[in-house]
């Protein structure tokens, strides 16, 4: 912010007090038209008439572009509703990118940052409360007009509540705001409850006022894959905030700095300001408008008719490649008369699932033709890292598992290819890593290992429920499935891996 200037230091200038008085009623003209009142005190003296000439341009350009009058001092800005919230920052991680650095945001954990103003009461003003609580993922609550949250009682107290509002019993609604509702005995239980009162007569008085809106959401149980940490939060967030354009307060029960961390690059990019530990927050912060939970539309998925600007998985990976910089927006086929190859990244899996004959399936894909990229747990997990592997590449193949959901950061029109293990695991299989893929922008293709490709036949004898019947081992419930049928290894038929190989590369390469 840049320093006033020691007006008292300059010489006065009482030559120009005529022309000085002859602006007062273009300065009336401004306050009528525009409901401002200027809250910096102009003395018509001779040492500050220049400065007044100065300040009338600024004083004309407080009319937002939507035509709603702005405040200065300690008074927050007008709230910013969804239509106008489209002009602000422009459109991409790089416009937000300006953004951030044009302003000074601060560290904050119950501190000010850009997007707030120190208060002691908010504008009265009729406030409005709207629920769903009709998926089996996650609610969510919506609320705009006098909204305070109070984050150390995990309590949201919307004022004045119109009677269009949603009127919860007992005029409060208390629910978890993480996306695995159906998961409600074991998940949710690691969820802090968020509480919404609408049938305060004396609600606490702002210590902090927001010109922004804000989301309150959980981080959730620590899964420690990139799957559940997409599938769980980042697209569900994306689908609640990115329509502010960055312009948008993140509040986080269950504040998890690792988490935080590993996804910094994406929470950069949905807001400008840095997330507030919900759980150890003492002040009373004010928002225009609070969502509480956050929107999905399904594990790995956008559904356009549901987002309010129609957003897509595509215009999500678009969003990604932004945030992580990743230079491959497309994959074009590779000339085989060029002498390059095309790029396969192969993920390793350790302790489950793993192929135990990785080398022979990695010289087989080397000998029809491809450049291939040998990822291990230590690679994939530094996402950073390896979105940039996985960008740079047209194609990856693994095991069916968390480590496929890095297909995101393959440039559009490129192809995963998922190795299904035994066990009548194809529907589980191609609805989590297959399925997504179409509205991706990305190719699908399927290798389903059979009875003499998994490492259970050294477990249990041909004859066993685990080979004749495996459907039967489903119906003994999900935990028998994962120490059955996702605990074993893969050993590949070479001869047949080699054929889809061949076929993928036929795909990605011209003549």
């Amino acid at each position: 912010m840049k320093a006033r200037r020691n007006e008292s230091s300059k010489k006065p200038r009482c030559g120009g007090a005529v022309a000085a008085w002859l602006l007062v009623p273009l300065l009336v003209l401004v306050v009528l038209k525009t409901g401002y009142l200027p809250q910096l005190t102009r003395h018509l003296e001779c040492a500050g008439i220049g400065q007044q000439q100065q300040r009338l341009p600024e004083i004309a350009n407080l009319q937002a572009a939507d035509g709603t009058p702005k405040t200065t001092g300690s008074v927050a800005e007008a709230p910013l509703s969804a239509a106008s919230s489209d002009k602000i920052a422009g459109d991409g991680a790089d416009a937000i990118k300006d953004v951030k650095d044009g302003k000074n945001v601060l560290a904050m954990n119950g501190e000010i940052d850009g997007s707030s103003r120190s208060s002691d009461v908010a504008a009265p003003r009729s406030s409005k409360l709207s629920c769903d609580f009709s998926s089996r993922h996650t609610d969510v609550c919506a609320m705009e007009g006098d909204v305070r949250v109070h984050g150390k009682s995990a309590t949201v107290h919307v004022v004045a509540a119109s009677k269009e509002s949603y009127w919860p019993e007992n005029g409060t609604v208390t629910f978890r705001p993480f996306t695995r509702k159906y998961e409600e005995s074991s998940t949710m239980q690691m969820v802090r409850e968020v509480t919404i009162r609408t049938d305060d007569t004396a609600p606490p008085s702002c210590t902090v006022t927001h010109d922004v809106p804000a989301v309150v959401f959980s981080t959730g149980p620590d899964r420690g894959n990139i799957f559940h940490g997409l599938a769980d939060l980042i697209i569900p967030l994306y689908i609640t905030a990115r329509e502010y354009d960055g312009r948008v307060q993140l509040l986080a029960t269950g504040y998890q700095r690792q988490w935080i961390s590993h996804y910094r690059h994406l929470i950069d990019a949905l807001s400008v300001y840095p997330v507030i530990d919900f759980d150890a927050d003492e002040a009373v912060r004010c928002f225009p408008s609070v969502h509480v939970g956050m929107k999905t539309h399904g594990e790995l998925r956008i559904d356009p008719a549901l987002s309010r600007k129609g957003y897509t998985m595509m215009d999500f990976r678009d969003f990604l490649l932004s945030a992580y910089s990743l230079k491959r927006g497309w994959t074009t086929p590779v000339s085989r008369s060029s002498g390059q190859r095309p790029r396969l990244v192969m993920v390793l899996r350790r302790h489950s699932r793993e192929i135990t004959n990785e080398a022979e399936a990695i010289a087989a894909a080397t000998e029809i033709g491809f450049e291939v990229v040998a990822a291990g747990p230590e690679l994939v997990g530094d996402t950073d890292r390896f979105a940039e592997v996985v960008n740079s590449c047209d194609v990856l193949v693994g095991v069916h598992g968390a480590g496929l959901t890095n297909m995101v950061f393959l440039p559009h029109n490129g192809t995963e290819v998922q190795i299904i293990p035994w066990g009548e695991l194809k529907f589980i299989a191609f609805q989590e890593y297959g399925r997504p893929l179409a509205d991706m922008g990305l190719r699908y293709l399927e290798y389903e290992a059979t009875a003499e490709e998994t490492t259970l036949k050294d477990v249990y004898a041909k004859d066993h429920a685990v080979f004749t019947d495996p459907l039967s081992i489903h119906k003994q419930g999900f935990d028998k499935v994962w120490s059955i049928f996702l605990g074993q290894n893969v050993t590949l038929d070479i001869g047949r891996f080699k054929g889809v190989m061949q076929q993928i590369y036929e795909s990605v390469t011209i003549t």
